[in-house]
């Protein structure tokens, strides 16, 4: 592995030290304060700076995010709320919305609340406010590495409903600068289902800043409403908060390089000698990519939010034929890489690669 800008073999890293704990690894634990009270946790050091809060409760989804003691995340006054408070209509969703790094939103809908038939739909779905179950911690050595590997299970099912199941490990390793969120969704029931799903990465202050730049290999672009129409021309750049402003969303629909990933980051040149989170992702499994921009006072947030269908309510995308099935016994694989450049050099060269998609 490499580690402090040194390579070691096992032997020479166990030589060193009394326990992997020493230098990163995993920690379980449970919130206990407030609304989080009784909330499962289980924290992730690469020992190379970047450390995470992983919450079993609220589907495997991910709260806090830094990089060498620099936060990387917007979080509401939510927190990791236990899921016990989540309310399924309307705009219920956002009063346990944390943001963080991850929230998960799907299964069978998202975006807005509405009716799609005779079902009342509120927003954004259940996952990110479902337990997992079978949750593991697999950590362990692979050769000279120490691989981190967490592992569980999120179901959403209902007798004479649609029944969807998601495996997902979030893995990374010692000395490592990012991480990969693997989802498989099975459909386990015996009619078609609705599967819609889409990763709310959510890059906060300092990261996000006066002057921070949003980097992707768009291909075409879409205001999912009349204001954010008006607001395209500037739909990549940020300024520093401003009072009594609306949020704006885009739909980006994404090129892929040569080994079908897309791409886009978050950078701040100004910080850190030069920071940036980028995600990384199929673009044939999830071949859009959201964007939430809100830079409000208090509710100051980027999201970078690669999905399988627009973020639209579940009836609309019935009505557009753009509405994502499976089949009984049919699942779908998504591979989701959320990772830091660090300084300037790893953002320039992130940035040649998004030119590199366009001129392809």
């Amino acid at each position: 592995m490499r580690l402090f800008g040194q390579h070691y073999t096992l032997e020479q890293f166990l030589e060193r030290v009394g326990t992997v704990q020493q230098v990163g690894g995993t920690r379980r634990c449970r919130l206990e304060d407030g609304r989080e009270t009784g909330t499962m946790a289980i924290e992730v050091d690469t020992g190379a700076g970047l450390r995470f809060t992983v919450l079993p409760d609220r589907g495997l989804d991910i709260l806090q995010a830094s990089f060498r003691g620099t936060n990387l995340v917007y979080l509401t006054p939510n927190g990791g709320a236990h899921p016990a408070f989540f309310e399924p209509r309307g705009m219920g969703w956002l009063r346990t919305f944390f943001a963080g790094l991850l929230t998960t939103c799907g299964l069978t809908y998202l975006g807005n609340p509405g009716n799609d038939g005779d079902v009342d739909l509120g927003l954004h779905g259940r996952a990110a406010n479902t337990p997992a179950r079978q949750v593991c911690d697999r950590s362990g050595w692979d050769g000279d590495e120490y691989r981190i590997e967490l592992t569980g299970i999120v179901e959403e099912w209902m007798l004479f409903g649609d029944k969807l199941r998601l495996t997902r490990a979030i893995t990374t390793s010692l000395g490592a600068a990012s991480l990969t969120v693997t989802d498989v969704v099975e459909n386990f029931g015996y009619a078609p289902a609705p599967f819609t799903i889409l990763y709310h990465i959510n890059p906060g202050f300092p990261l996000l800043d006066e002057g921070s730049e949003l980097i992707l290999s768009a291909k075409s672009t879409a205001p999912y409403d009349d204001y954010s129409a008006s607001r395209m021309a500037g739909m990549r750049e940020f300024s520093a908060p401003v009072h009594g402003i609306r949020e704006e969303n885009f739909l980006h629909t994404l090129m892929a390089d040569a080994g079908g990933r897309a791409h886009a980051a978050l950078v701040n040149r100004r910080l850190d000698g030069g920071l940036g989170l980028y995600v990384s992702f199929d673009a044939a499994a999830l071949p859009y990519l959201t964007e939430w921009k809100m830079l409000g006072p208090g509710e100051y947030v980027l999201g970078m939010e690669p999905c399988n269908a627009p973020c639209e309510n579940r009836a609309i995308l019935r009505e557009r034929g753009q509405l994502p099935m499976l089949e009984p016994g049919e699942s779908r694989t998504m591979r989701v890489e959320i990772g830091v450049l660090a300084g300037n050099g790893e953002i320039e060269a992130f940035a040649g690669g998004i030119n590199g998609i366009a001129a392809s």
